[in-house]
């Protein structure tokens, strides 16, 4: 059976990128290697610590930043993180200054909010109803 053990998201600047997904959203750093100029930077949720970790993958491949603009540029989230209470951690980012380019609303049987995350890339939360 298989499973899922990295995903990862795209980023500008990954020293920019650990310090907001870890300190302002709350990810756990897992695993920091150097690779020459670059590094196999990941993390993980606190509550999943053994879980799926995500790779704060560098931005050093020219096709890759282009569909990461045209993503960004048409309001498309990379990827989504699931989140317990959406309007609570929307009012706790807001005050950390996080932009929200989609506050929280209702889309069917979920509550959606999308996020900057200061590194290219649109970030989807969702809460299931």
């Amino acid at each position: 059976m298989l499973r899922i053990n990295i995903t990862s998201v795209p980023v500008d600047d990954q020293e920019k990128a650990l310090d907001f997904y870890t300190n302002v959203l709350g990810f756990l750093k897992k695993t920091e290697v150097p690779m020459g100029e670059h590094k196999w930077l990941t993390v993980v949720s606190p509550l999943e610590q053994s879980g799926v970790e995500l790779l704060l993958e560098p931005m050093a491949f020219e096709p890759a930043k282009i569909y990461q603009k045209a993503l960004k540029d048409a309001g498309i989230p990379w990827t989504s993180f699931a989140v317990e209470d959406i309007y609570k951690e929307h009012e706790r980012l807001l005050a950390l200054n996080v932009h929200f380019s989609v506050p929280p609303k209702e889309v069917g049987a979920v509550i959606i909010a999308v996020l900057d995350d200061t590194c290219g890339n649109y970030i989807q939360l969702v809460q299931t109803l």
